[in-house]
């Protein structure tokens, strides 16, 4: 079955589930696999261009239009401190919802390529390891074992509503 429509039929399927599994969209980072909830994606596009927004961080590549909503695209290889690569033909970007304490908004991040979907169940997640305060894991939600692959499951609220959003934002108004 075709990546899109099987991701199209399990967010149906996980919009039923019971609250004693998740199903996660995976996707490759740098040969890792990390997952988000699938019910915070809202779709999948290829990799096209953004317009760039001035004075902001590097990880934050600009804005797109996406049916009349203006949508920031973060570069996860820069915003985790990842060597950059160019974009492929498996280059994506998900949109996500993205849930604050005042709003939720959408917003994409581009990624090497999706990998598939899981379904999880809840004590499947581990708490993330505790490196002290040397290494922060804020954007670490958990870590999954699925069948023989780690998967890093990301906290997107936390890292996706940073003080650095603010200024895209504030940009865009302008």
């Amino acid at each position: 079955m075709e990546l899109a429509q099987q991701l199209e039929d399990n967010i149906q399927i996980g919009a039923q589930a019971d609250d004693n599994s998740q199903q996660l969209l995976t996707f490759i980072l740098a040969g890792e696999e990390y997952g988000v909830d699938i019910l915070r994606v809202q779709e999948i596009k290829g990799w096209d261009s953004v317009t760039p927004i001035p004075n902001t961080p590097k990880h934050i590549l600009g804005v797109i239009n996406l049916r009349g909503t203006i949508v920031p695209i973060i570069d996860l290889r820069l915003r985790f401190n990842l060597e950059t690569i160019p974009y492929g033909p498996t280059t994506v970007v998900i949109m996500l919802k993205v849930e604050s304490e005042d709003r939720s908004r959408t917003m994409g991040i581009v990624v090497d390529g999706v990998s598939d979907v899981y379904n999880l169940a809840q004590d499947a997640m581990k708490p993330p390891p505790d490196f002290g305060s040397v290494i922060s894991v804020d954007f670490v939600k958990g870590l999954a074992t699925v069948g023989e692959q780690m998967v890093i499951v990301l906290e997107i609220d936390h890292m996706l509503n940073s003080g650095e959003l603010a200024m895209v934002e504030k940009a865009q108004t302008r």
